[in-house]
């Protein structure tokens, strides 16, 4: 009997013990934490890496992820999306400003706000988010208008939704204001100020943020694994394609390059290395917003190097393509900051470099074309033989290291000079080219006086 109820006792107790058992990993794992480095331009292969980073950390069911943020702006359409994807995360998303004289500019300061977690470290700035458009070109009122109020309509969206200030961050965008750090803590626009990532996770740890869908979720960030998720080789190529100087050089280089192939038939490496170098050009500016006036005055440059080739016009054709490439070179790219621009440095050089190759092979080609050209025994007309029997008529002659059949009307000695005056059944007709009669010397005036 006391066996039958010990054995029941030792049952009961694995019954409730076996659960506790199987679920005691669940309490003590370790929490785990993925961070982003967005350092660069806001442009779309930073929203595939913030993609694949967001997609990785519900993959592995992070507890956060930390967005460590570096950015001089971007562009508008692309922040949208990676606002969207943000918002739409399954984890909690931490944006952090840092290290220290980072700038979460322009587009970075709608990826700071949209985050559940806003933060800063000690010697940064954000804001100064006004939208630009047409590579820095001021649209007229009316449009503007509509920039400013579909911009900050955006933005109240998601910054309202935060409990943030809505005042302080539309300010930024109509009147382009820029907040340090203590700035943007105290106007409500950041969560903390914190001087590490590790200091930062520790602060948020046990705090209760609402999701932007209204579910109430608590941070578990204190001690977290940091599971950071660097760019593949691909999006590290494809962000330095970004860069619309970079692209603009391969464009001109690869240019030139297939000119070479033109001009020297059969060369094969400059031809096939100026077709890459083309194909990545317009592939990097397929990323980049391209303005199409630009592109129609590169195209008018071409036609008026062109016509400079053809028609005598004294340079002024030549000028203003020169004038239209260095133009469309330097608008190419309509991106709404600094970095996403053509520099004019870069425009100025390749045009004016570009345009004058151009017009130079352009001639070289014409010349070419409005010479006469002669194949055969047609182009031994004009040039000179050396007589290698007496011709009288006929014997031979050497042309262009060649012995060829040769007449002549008057009596040739082996050693002379002759003209080829024309071809008749592959005999040359010759001619005797005369000597020169030497001028006499002031001597040789004198000692013979008239």
């Amino acid at each position: 009997m006391k066996n039958r109820s010990r054995s029941r006792a030792v049952f009961a107790f694995l019954i409730l013990t076996v659960p506790l058992v199987f679920s005691f990993p669940s309490f003590a794992a370790t929490p785990q934490v993925v961070v982003l480095h967005l350092n660069d331009t806001i442009q779309p292969i930073s929203e595939e890496y913030l993609s694949r980073g967001l997609k990785h950390a519900a993959d592995i069911h992070a507890d956060a992820v930390l967005i460590e943020l570096n950015t001089p702006g971007g562009l508008l359409e692309t922040t949208r999306e990676m606002v969207r994807q943000i918002l739409e995360s399954p984890a909690p998303v931490i944006v952090y400003v840092a290290p220290s004289g980072s700038r979460a500019g322009s587009a970075g300061f709608f990826l700071l706000e949209a985050a559940d977690i806003a933060a800063m470290a000690p010697g940064t700035n954000a804001g100064a988010s006004h939208p630009v458009i047409e590579g820095g070109a001021q649209p007229d009122s009316v449009m503007k208008q509509k920039m400013e109020n579909d911009t900050t309509a955006f933005l109240r969206s998601f910054v309202a939704r935060r409990n943030r200030n809505t005042t302080a961050a539309e300010d930024a965008v109509l009147n382009s204001k820029s907040y340090t750090e203590q700035e943007a803590l105290k106007l409500n626009l950041i969560t903390l100020i914190s001087s590490s990532d590790r200091d930062l996770l520790d602060a948020v740890d046990g705090r209760t943020v609402t999701r932007f869908n209204g579910n109430s979720i608590t941070l578990h960030t204190r001690g977290a694994e940091l599971v950071t998720v660097d760019p593949v080789l691909r999006e590290k190529l494809l962000d330095k394609l970004t860069d619309p100087n970079l692209a603009l050089l391969f464009l001109i280089l690869g240019g030139l390059l297939i000119y070479l192939e033109f001009n020297v038939p059969g060369t094969i490496v400059p031809g096939a290395l100026g077709t890459l170098l083309v194909l990545t050009a317009l592939f990097s500016l397929n990323l980049l917003p391209v303005r199409y006036t630009a592109v129609m005055l590169i195209v008018g440059a071409f036609v008026l190097l062109i016509l400079e080739a053809k028609f005598a016009s004294h340079g002024v054709l030549a000028g203003a393509g020169i004038v239209c490439l260095v133009f469309g070179l330097l608008t190419l790219v309509n991106g709404p900051i600094p970095e996403l621009r053509v520099h004019p440095a870069t425009a100025i050089a390749a045009g004016a470099a570009f345009g004058i190759i151009t017009l130079v092979v352009v001639r070289l080609a014409v010349r070419a074309r409005r010479n006469k050209s002669l194949v055969g025994v047609d182009a031994l007309i004009g040039l000179t033989a050396v007589a290698q029997q007496p011709l009288s008529p006929s014997g031979q002659v050497l042309v262009h290291g060649e012995l060829w059949q040769a007449e002549s009307p008057h009596p040739i000695a082996p050693g002379e000079t002759v003209k080829v005056r024309a071809v008749r059944n592959l005999t040359l007709l010759v001619d005797r080219i005369p000597a020169r009669v030497p001028e006499p010397t002031n001597r040789e005036l004198h000692s013979n006086p008239l």
